[in-house]
């Protein structure tokens, strides 16, 4: 297996009606900051979990310089894909790509990353867009209201080797991001969902073969993270009945993938939310001798060291949790404890990175204007960063 990074094994230790609901996040920030104090994997890095310095509440957009320059500040779909997908025939919303938007250029962003091409099939250009043509009329409708594509998650291929039938559903999808003009192009998954080394190695053969096909096509290919890609790699000590490592070295996961991947072939999004739950959950581990290590997660010392390899960004907000698994709860960005302020400062390369505001609950089952109102919360919170 080729090694092709050198970095360190460890880590550097829509509608205003939502009045309730933003006192519910802003008390339960309150609340969350005690429990984060208590926490001890909370504040391990300066960047972390700390109330009131993430976002500039006060909206003080006029003071210091923006840490997210206006031109990449982007928003993935699937925080409003309920609009996206809802019939405009039945309601005076927002619907489809077309009318979201003209309504995400309104609240300012210039740039949005897909999931997927799916829309109500009584939206103009009909229900199935991932095609050439489809492909043609999102990209005027991008241009019309002064917008880029910047990524997709969408097919990346299960088979490998790679078999004729995933490799041309592949080459087609490139072609589509050509056609919206997208300098990326992913997937919503990690790379694989195993702890071993050996599971890692075969992950990083089938993303470079992939890698190496989108370059060739003008595109970086990215796979975006959850949590569990940042555990702890299994790659020593005993083995089990089945003759797997029991125990680790102290890498990631994901550190591994970085060293055994081609950097100019293979690409990361972080999703930083995750990235900050990942930091709650792992952060001791069996060393090959038997004895518990701790190694707490630094996210922006992550991308520091693989500079380049992070141009995206999911910017995803969240308040302390304890009583959850993952130590946090999401909430629309801007009304969390996640400290984005000193965390966009750290990583740097302000025109280089392209953070993308995500909600993954935005969605309501009682309020269709939900989704959209969070989206206009995220980005007055991503444009009030200052330095």
């Amino acid at each position: 297996m080729t090694v092709y990074n050198d970095a360190p094994a460890t880590d550097d230790g829509l509608r205003r009606s939502l009045g309730v609901s933003r006192r519910r996040f802003l008390s339960t920030c309150t609340a969350a900051a005690a429990t984060a104090i208590a926490a001890p994997v909370f504040g391990a890095s300066p960047a972390f979990a700390r109330p009131g310095h993430g976002h500039g509440h006060d909206r003080g957009h006029g003071h210091g310089q923006a840490l997210v320059p206006a031109d990449k500040r982007g928003i993935i779909l699937y925080t409003v894909r309920d609009a996206t997908g809802r019939d405009p025939l039945s309601t005076g919303l927002p619907s489809g790509f077309r009318e979201v938007f003209k309504q995400l250029a309104r609240f300012g962003y210039r740039q949005v990353e897909f999931a997927g091409y799916g829309q109500h099939a009584n939206a103009p250009g009909g229900g199935n867009l991932q095609t050439v043509a489809g492909a043609k009329l999102l990209r005027a409708w991008l241009d019309e209201y002064g917008l880029r594509a910047q990524g997709n998650h969408g097919f990346i291929p299960s088979s490998w080797p790679l078999n004729q039938s995933d490799l041309d559903e592949f080459k087609r999808n490139l072609e589509i991001a050509n056609i919206l003009g997208m300098e990326h192009m992913g997937t919503g998954g990690d790379p694989t969902g195993s702890a071993y080394r050996a599971d890692w190695d075969v992950a990083a053969d089938k993303w470079n073969a992939l890698g190496q096909i989108a370059r060739r096509a003008g595109i970086k290919l990215y796979t975006h993270n959850h949590d569990a890609a940042y555990g702890f790699l299994l790659d020593g000590g005993p083995l089990d009945a089945q003759g797997r490592p029991t125990r680790s070295s102290g890498v990631r996961k994901l550190e591994y993938f970085l060293k055994v991947t081609d950097p100019k072939a293979v690409w990361l999004e972080m999703d930083v939310f995750w990235a900050h739950v990942a930091q709650y959950k792992f952060h001791t581990y069996t060393a090959p001798d038997g004895s518990q290590r701790e190694n707490v997660f630094d996210p922006a010392a992550l991308v520091r060291r693989n500079n380049k390899r992070y141009p995206l960004f999911h910017a995803k907000d969240g308040v302390a949790n304890t009583s959850s698994g993952d130590g946090y709860d999401m909430v629309p960005f801007g009304t969390g404890v996640i400290d984005y302020r000193t965390f966009f400062s750290r990583v740097g390369q302000a025109q280089y990175r392209n953070p993308m505001v995500e909600q993954d609950n935005a969605p309501s089952p009682t309020d269709p204007a939900q989704s959209l109102d969070h989206a206009r919360i995220g980005y007055e919170g991503i444009a009030a960063l200052r330095k």
